[in-house]
């Protein structure tokens, strides 16, 4: 499966999508394009939101469908990453004809099921986040033990155990967290504040330890996996790149904090 929702003209503002479905007979016709679908190169289905209403307010006329990658009329092109990594691509529908029964619950309510689809996508993505962090910060400690510097080896300076101390009381938490949303999608609960919580959490903390091992690596942290100088097989150079793009992945941290902001205190909108 891939997920097409982003637009060039809707990322973060999802619901000004433009992509179109047209009702025709028992069909649906399918206009526009997508951005930045992960895997979309690999998929089979696709869920998709389209703009059945455009009289409708943004929000409600919208719908959600499923659909196979392989209808005709879709165009699927590469999207080479930072990393250098072919994940992303645009997807381009030009006239593609699905059947109704392509529908996923009613038309123009497809926002709600949307929401929902990235409230469990927050979940997963704080998953991965928080299992990179953990392996990162173990081939930091492994490090830091082995390479001597002055006569002593790394972990002997204070301020470098103090940092990894630091990095490792957070991602515990951050796991915790995880357990939390989890758990409460296992009971059918709703989490969206919570996954937006742990979803900020968990993609930040990504970064301030991928950031912490280029620093202990100097320059070393640096270099590509192919360099006869690398560290750790350049591994912290590939995944401080990644760690940016999950803080960016499933709604950026702007997004997640307005979450919390209006849903979880009550805030105004700004």
């Amino acid at each position: 499966w891939c997920q097409g929702f982003s637009e060039p003209n809707a990322g973060s503002d999802l619901a000004s999508l433009q992509t179109r479905a047209v009702r025709d007979g028992d069909d649906y016709v399918i206009n526009g394009q997508k951005i930045w679908t992960s895997g979309a190169h690999l998929a089979d289905w696709c869920i998709l939101l389209a703009r059945t209403d455009p009289e409708a307010p943004k929000h409600k006329g919208i719908s959600y469908f499923l659909l196979e990658m392989k209808t005709p009329g879709i165009t699927v092109q590469p999207i080479v990453n930072l990393a250098d990594v072919h994940s992303f691509n645009q997807v381009f529908f030009e006239d593609v004809r699905v059947p109704r029964s392509s529908l996923l619950g009613e038309e123009n309510q497809g926002w709600y099921i949307g929401a929902m689809t990235l409230d469990y996508e927050r979940s997963s993505l704080v998953a991965s986040a928080a299992s990179m962090a953990a392996r990162g910060l173990d081939d930091l400690v492994g490090y830091c033990k082995e390479t001597p510097l002055n006569g002593k080896s790394l972990m002997d300076n204070a301020l470098v155990r103090h940092k990894l101390a630091d990095m490792a009381i957070e991602i515990e938490v951050g796991k915790y967290m995880v357990y939390r949303v989890v758990s409460q999608q296992a009971r059918k609960e709703p989490g969206s504040i919570e996954a937006a919580v742990c979803k900020l959490y968990n993609t930040e903390i990504g970064v301030r330890v991928t950031n912490t091992g280029i620093h202990i690596l100097g320059l070393y942290g640096q270099l590509q996996r192919d360099s006869k100088w690398v560290r750790l097989m350049g591994r912290f150079q590939k995944a401080y790149l990644y760690a940016i793009a999950m803080v960016v992945g499933g709604g950026t941290s702007e997004i997640q904090r307005n979450i919390i902001a209006m849903r979880g205190l009550g805030l105004p909108r700004g």
